[in-house]
């Protein structure tokens, strides 16, 4: 008599471990005070807006927050502190799908660079769909959209001169 031995596959036990991060954005990294953020969490932010051009030439608003008034909340030193060994950081913004790009924090400080970057929830006025969002970065200044990434489940703040 045989005996049969149940086996999962790796891709079910993995989906039955891993934690739930869809529409939650992580804040790690060298920073005072990492957090985690859920789309609700940002609807309840000051709001700000920006338009993307799409392929064919149309206009998309994405409604969101601004970058900086999250990096604020986890202790980046933007303004008068943005100098130093504080120059010599980045921040690491990755997607669910594994898309990864990287912004200076000088380049962010908006008395330094002033990259204008907000982490959108909405787009045209209703909440992004699956395979944008929940939560995706839009940087409306870049000449192309390579650095407005979707589906960003978190961003990693790495200080190089400590």
């Amino acid at each position: 008599m045989r005996t049969l031995i149940p086996v999962l596959c790796c891709a079910t036990l993995a989906a039955q471990t891993a934690p739930d991060t869809a529409g939650k954005l992580t804040v790690d990294g060298d920073i005072a005070a990492p957090l985690t953020l859920t789309v609700a969490d940002l609807a309840k932010m000051p709001r700000e807006t920006a338009t993307l051009s799409e392929m064919d030439g149309s206009k998309i608003a994405y409604e969101g927050v601004a970058l900086t008034e999250i990096l604020r909340r986890a202790g980046i030193p933007f303004g008068k502190e943005m100098r130093g060994k504080a120059l010599a950081g980045y921040l690491l913004v990755e997607a669910r799908d594994g898309y990864q790009v990287v912004f200076s924090l000088g380049e962010l400080d908006p008395g330094v660079g002033g990259t204008t970057v907000i982490v959108a929830d909405r787009r045209d006025g209703k909440p992004l769909s699956a395979q944008q969002g929940p939560i995706r970065l839009v940087v409306s200044s870049d000449k192309r959209p390579a650095r407005s990434v979707r589906m960003v489940d978190r961003l990693h703040v790495v200080e190089l001169r400590k």
